[in-house]
């Protein structure tokens, strides 16, 4: 199938010239004036590739079809060789400045009416094949990017599905309570998405609230090298072994040290953090480095306060399970050691969250 051409002109004498001298390469279309022309137009402009265009009509001049083509960004897809008599150079300043490709003076040659034609014709083909083919290309990998993406979060699933397995694991082996892992994870979102409302300066996204909170799920992870001696002693401590238990926190860190190339750098920069700090304390009382203030990272100083709060209300701790209410009051009075003011504070608004069982 041959290219099409359209040529506007009110002469027919004019038309049946450049349908002479063309019509061997390309299929002519004719119109005898500009409201003829701007009806092929609206329906085949996509299968033109080139509107040679008369200046000078009656009713609906050349310039008037220009403003069109280009109001309705036809010039984008369909280029306009403007050909007229006049002599003066306004008339072709005045088309190519709206959108014309060429400007062609009559009398019209045979020669170079064919070369400027083919030029322009041959061009802008190209750029249409081209950008077809960038379309195809775009499509398919648009295509390609949503299956990694597809793959990339069953990954994501996958490996919180693991990390909840691990935590539970730990708490499983510790005798306590198994919705440990669950409670910290679901309290931890609740007040990692407050801070992240009320005190933008810790630049915590959407994004980081959710890793922070799957990640908390790994918090004592370092329990699984503590002897069962130590752990599921059912008296006190002694020093020595109260010392071998905090020890769980740096044992956290270093096991995650280890499986880290699983996961996404800043993942495991998180899960290092809860693991090894998830035990500091605001006034530096905390271990296993006695960190003060936000010396403290900020994912773990979350996960301290949601860790604190349920361990309180879990069954089979030393002093026994308190509702509640009275864990809420044991955190802020700092029974369980200093925290963020700012975390108490977010702590205080989500209270009616965190008394409720998450489901």
């Amino acid at each position: 199938m041959r290219d099409k051409i359209l040529v506007v002109d009110d002469t027919r004498l004019n038309r049946e010239f450049l349908k002479n001298i063309l019509e061997d390469e390309y299929e002519i279309i004719q119109a005898q004036n500009g409201k003829e022309a701007l009806l092929i137009l609206k329906k085949q402009y996509q299968e033109i590739v080139l509107v040679i265009l008369d200046l000078v009509m009656s009713d609906v001049d050349g310039f008037a079809v220009l403003e069109v083509m280009r109001r309705y960004k036809w010039l984008e897809v369909t280029p306009v060789i403007v050909m007229s008599g006049q002599n003066s150079s306004d008339a072709e300043r005045k088309s190519l400045a709206m959108g014309a490709s060429d400007f062609i003076r009559k009398p019209l040659d045979n020669y170079l009416v064919r070369r400027r034609v083919k030029n322009i014709a041959d061009l802008y083909s190209y750029r249409r094949s081209l950008e077809k083919r960038v379309a195809k290309q775009t499509e398919a990998l648009r295509k390609q990017y949503g299956i990694l993406q597809l793959q990339a979060e069953r990954i994501r699933e996958s490996n919180s599905r693991i990390i909840d397995v691990l935590g539970s694991v730990v708490e499983y082996r510790n005798l306590g309570n198994s919705d440990h892992v669950r409670h910290v994870k679901e309290y931890t979102r609740i007040l990692a998405g407050q801070l992240a409302e009320d005190y933008p300066e810790y630049g915590l996204t959407e994004e980081q609230v959710e890793m922070i909170s799957s990640a908390s799920a790994l918090h004592d992870i370092g329990k699984i090298a503590i002897p069962d001696s130590i752990l599921l002693k059912p008296g006190i401590l002694t020093e020595d072994e109260e010392r071998y238990l905090r020890s769980h926190a740096s044992r956290g860190g270093e096991i995650v040290m280890q499986i880290r190339g699983v996961w996404s750098r800043e993942y495991s920069r998180i899960c290092y953090a809860i693991c090894r700090h998830h035990h500091e304390r605001y006034d530096g009382s905390g271990y296993p480095d006695g960190l003060k203030g936000d010396e403290t990272p900020i994912g773990a100083q979350i996960v301290s306060i949601a860790d604190a709060y349920d361990q309180l209300c879990t069954e089979g701790v030393s002093k026994g399970a308190a509702t509640p209410e009275e864990a809420y009051h044991k955190v802020l009075s700092g029974e369980c050691g200093m925290f963020s003011p700012k975390l108490l504070e977010c702590f205080r608004k989500v209270k009616d969250q965190l008394v409720r069982d998450p489901e």
